[in-house]
């Protein structure tokens, strides 16, 4: 540290040189190469077994994300005019290259599967436009009589009808998003309303809100930061200063994700956030000390005033960052990218700052001159304020009241956590009035619902889904989980294309909706069918040697707790399948969607018993006894108990958003409880009646650790004015961690301290 301290007070003007070169590297690469991510799939390792076999599935039955055009003409659809534009919108959306033209389904392109006196024939429902009322009528009793599309692609009350296009997961983009919208609201006119909603939409409205939000919050956070840091620290210089080394710790993260093609993804564009309001504390205990050396010896020169800053604070400033950085670093034992990635360059940025500190800020200095602060030029005498000395009174006397409130705080806490649950919803990630929920919430009451859970059968044996006990038992199945659960929408699978086959074969009588209790019959409509429509929609439900099936039920929820509740109903006929040596297994991003969201509560159990340890291995190593490294856990351990503790009694969900609630509260708050243990054991050194000790402690780091607090509390506030209701969840939730951290390290670990008897 010396040697690199000397390098930089000969050479400042190399070292600023340098620092800002490696800065506009980063920005260029920050600039170039920075995408958006916000495709499930790449949020999830690839390797898991539930991924690997849902990717397997999709392969097989061409499983994908689906578009959905809803057109709506309250007077009706079946008009010419509308019934027009649903053939025009679907000739449009079929000329885009992200899409195939077969994978765009609308009531100009569903099959109708009728009998006739010389078997099965699959045809449109229109090819031209119907132009007098009674071809009108007849399409509309067409649609009516067919099971497989009323209510799927024609809405109960007839007047709403949707286009869908699927597409893979590469397809999407900015561009195509924005061309679909385009599409959409020139279609709009005064007797139709056009509503576009399904995962890619929702994934890329994220995309597209995802970064105006950092452009907005960051501003916001700046300004925040300079006010505050200028009513602390009462000079410009100081504050443009900790302001540089905190937007070049941005870029450097930022660039360096850039640079090794790790994208941002929507938690990650809070970062920027995280690292302003962290990283102006070390510019503050820095200048701080500056200041009190400046008022002591007003005669010392600007290279004395920096040698004694570094000389008597580098220790302290490495050991909170390090510490801070513990914290974040524990999330990289997430599964989930997004969050893995959060912590590791939260991590990075935390200890570019610090290295910013140490050099950026003397060399600053050398080269621009020492900071000029206000006050008077004398020294300073150590005295405690009345107010310290009469907290610790009340504190040290009332010992049995602090641990009676703090038992009560744990206990509501352990009750509130049985409270937590756990949401991967995309949709819960805008607000209820906002137009991508109000558009989604719009389908689901006119249709099955957007968001897709695929149920995959499977069997050893050939023709499995020939046999009627199968199909029938699918078809119970379905009824079962339609008709019992409000979040279930409608299903789908080859059990609806057997019963209507055998309904029109049978002179579309009602009766024959049903399942014909001979094998060789099924397989004889399938032949049909094959020869007479549209053989790919039929492999969209089963392969090619009827061993595999793929059941799909919409649901009104992209939630966990409904996905978990629809296969909590489905799993009560898994002894029924597997008598009839059939298995279970799920598919699509649906069933991804819940399996991230155990991956959440692994990882955020990992990462705080990681970030627990860590801490508490680090403070043992810092101050050579493990009961300080207790002791100093003792606050970030009941924080971290109530920030969840709170969640459960709010109803606030941990998210990929929320479950960095208690690395980030970990990381921060345990630097007060650096800063006041190492000031607690100064001050043994210097007073022999420990009550004094805990009162000079309470006077200087009390205070310090409360403008610091301050500090941070204000600049994950600006959180609260994200568009992203989780962002602001996180924002006032980490406020609120701040602030139980600082009053637990003033109360709780000052008890412990205080009883402690001997310090190293």
């Amino acid at each position: 540290m010396k040697r690199i301290m000397n390098f930089t007070l000969r050479w400042p003007v190399l070292v600023l040189t340098i620092i800002l070169a490696i800065s506009v590297y980063f920005f260029m690469e920050m600039k170039n190469n920075t995408r958006m991510e916000t495709d499930l799939d790449e949020y999830m390792p690839q390797d898991h077994p539930a991924f690997v076999y849902s990717d397997s599935a999709e392969a097989i039955f061409n499983i994908k994300d689906a578009i959905i055009i809803a057109i709506e003409n309250k007077d009706g659809i079946y008009n010419s005019e509308t019934l027009e534009m649903v053939r025009s919108l679907t000739g449009d959306l079929q000329k885009f290259e992200e899409i195939e033209k077969s994978d765009v389904t609308s009531l100009y392109t569903a099959d109708n599967i009728v009998g006739t006196e010389t078997g099965l024939e699959v045809n449109p429902f229109y090819t031209e436009v119907p132009e007098t009322q009674q071809a009108v009528k007849l399409l509309k009793q067409k649609v009516r009589d067919n099971e497989m599309i009323n209510d799927r692609i024609v809405s109960p009350d007839e007047t709403v009808t949707v286009a869908i296009a699927e597409i893979g997961d590469n397809a999407f983009s900015q561009e195509f998003y924005h061309r679909l919208l385009d599409l959409s609201d020139n279609y709009e006119d005064r007797d139709h309303n056009l509503y576009v909603a399904g995962r890619p939409i929702v994934e890329g409205t994220m995309a597209y809100l995802g970064p105006r939000d950092m452009k907005q919050m960051v501003p916001i956070v700046i300004l925040v930061i300079i006010l505050v840091l200028y009513i602390t620290l009462r000079n410009a210089k100081t504050t443009v200063l900790t302001l540089l080394v905190v937007l070049f710790s941005v870029i450097w993260s930022f660039g360096l994700m850039a640079a090794l093609s790790i994208p941002i993804y929507a938690v990650t564009t809070m970062v920027p956030v995280m690292l302003i309001a962290i990283g102006v504390a070390d510019g503050i205990h820095l200048f701080s000390h500056m200041k009190l050396y400046q008022q002591a010896h007003p005669d010392a020169s600007r290279q004395k005033s920096t040698i004694d800053m570094i000389k008597n604070m580098w220790k302290p400033v490495v050991m909170t960052s390090v510490t801070t950085s513990a914290g974040f670093i524990s999330l990289v034992t997430s599964e989930v990218y997004p969050i893995k990635y959060f912590g590791l360059f939260t991590a990075f940025g935390v200890m570019s700052a610090m290295v910013l500190s140490l050099l950026f800020i003397p060399a600053g200095i050398m080269t621009f001159g020492k900071p000029k602060f206000r006050g008077k030029n004398k020294a300073i005498k150590e005295s405690s304020h009345p107010l310290a000395e009469s907290w610790t009174q009340r504190i040290l006397h009332n010992k049995k009241v602090v641990f009676v409130i703090t038992a009560l705080v744990i206990a509501l806490s352990i009750y509130g956590l049985q409270k937590v649950w756990i949401n991967s919803s995309f949709l819960d990630k805008f607000e209820d009035d906002s137009q991508i929920v109000q558009t989604d919430q719009f389908i689901n009451e006119k249709f099955g619902g957007t968001t897709k859970l695929n149920v995959i059968l499977s069997s050893n044996r050939e023709d499995a889904f020939k046999e009627p006990q199968v199909l029938e038992l699918m078809a119970e199945m379905q009824n079962s989980v339609d008709s019992g659960m409000q979040v279930v929408g409608s299903s789908f699978s080859l059990a609806d294309y057997i019963e209507r086959m055998n309904k029109v074969m049978h002179a579309d009588k009602e009766k024959y909706n049903t399942i014909p209790s001979s094998q060789n019959l099924i397989a004889q409509y399938l032949l049909l069918y094959e020869m007479s429509g549209d053989p790919d929609n039929l492999w969209k439900e089963v392969n090619y040697d009827y061993n595999k099936a793929n059941l799909k039920y919409q649901l009104k929820e992209d939630d966990s707790r409904s996905l978990k509740a629809a296969i909590s109903r489905i799993e009560k006929f898994e002894d029924d399948f597997r008598e009839l040596g059939v298995d279970i297994n799920y598919a699509g991003s649906g069933y991804k969607a819940l399996v991230f969201t155990d991956l959440i509560l692994e990882g955020q159990i990992k990462s705080l018993a990681l970030s627990l340890v860590l801490i508490v291995i680090l403070l043992t190593l810092m101050f050579r006894q493990i009961s300080i490294g207790l002791i100093g856990a003792v606050p970030i351990t009941i924080t971290a108990l109530l920030s969840f503790g709170v969640m459960g009694l709010l109803n606030i969900p941990l998210s990929t958003t929320t479950a960095l609630l208690a690395s980030i509260a970990v990381g921060i708050g345990i630097d007060y409880a650096v800063h006041f243990i190492e000031r607690y054991k100064i001050y043994l050194r210097r007073y022999t009646d420990k009550f004094e000790v805990a009162v000079h402690t309470i006077n200087h780091s009390g205070r310090a650790i409360f403008f610091n607090a301050i500090v941070v509390i204000a600049g994950f506030l600006v959180l609260t004015f994200s568009v992203f209701p989780p962002n602001r969840a996180l924002g006032a939730l980490v406020s609120f961690n701040m602030f139980t951290s600082f009053l637990g390290t003033m109360t709780i670990m000052l008890i412990l301290l205080y009883w402690k008897k001997k310090f190293k």
